[in-house]
């Protein structure tokens, strides 16, 4: 996501070498995360070991960015200084893998036109932070989604 707007105030996570792929994967539009080479388990969120075989041989991919809206909430209450309100806290189930889910912000639509099941595509969001940048993976409806 590029605007000319500030991004909003967020809570930024603590990148390690473990995550980074995760986290960085946006600044080339990637949603990226660790896939077991063996038996190609999607691995989230990010450990050494997968957990369908325990293998140890796993690696940053990168995934369609395409998703699904399991649940999600829209927010009314300012808790903090953060994305305009009202908004919308969802998780979302990967399209490649529904068992590999991430809590995340719906944009792009009016926060009453999201509706579970709806076909969502990720957006980045660039937040500076000590060290760099973060991205930070948010998801739009796709086009066509909206009812």
């Amino acid at each position: 996501m590029s605007t000319t707007d500030a991004p909003p105030f967020r809570v930024l996570p603590r990148v390690t070498d473990q995550n980074r792929h995760f986290w960085e994967g946006g600044e080339h539009g990637e949603l990226r995360f660790l896939r077991c080479r063996k038996c190609a388990t999607i691995i989230h969120p990010p450990v050494g070991v997968c957990p369908r075989d325990h293998s140890t041989d796993v690696a940053p991919e990168a995934v369609s960015g395409r998703a699904s809206v399991a649940t999600y909430t829209i927010n009314h209450q300012p808790w903090m200084p953060g994305p305009d309100l009202p908004y919308v806290v969802a998780i979302v189930e990967i399209e490649e893998d529904p068992t590999v889910r991430l809590t995340t912000n719906i944009v792009g639509c009016r926060p009453e036109e999201v509706f579970i099941g709806m076909s969502v595509e990720v957006v980045f969001e660039e937040q500076p932070d000590g060290e760099g940048a973060v991205w930070i993976p948010l998801f739009r409806p796709v086009e066509g989604a909206v009812r």
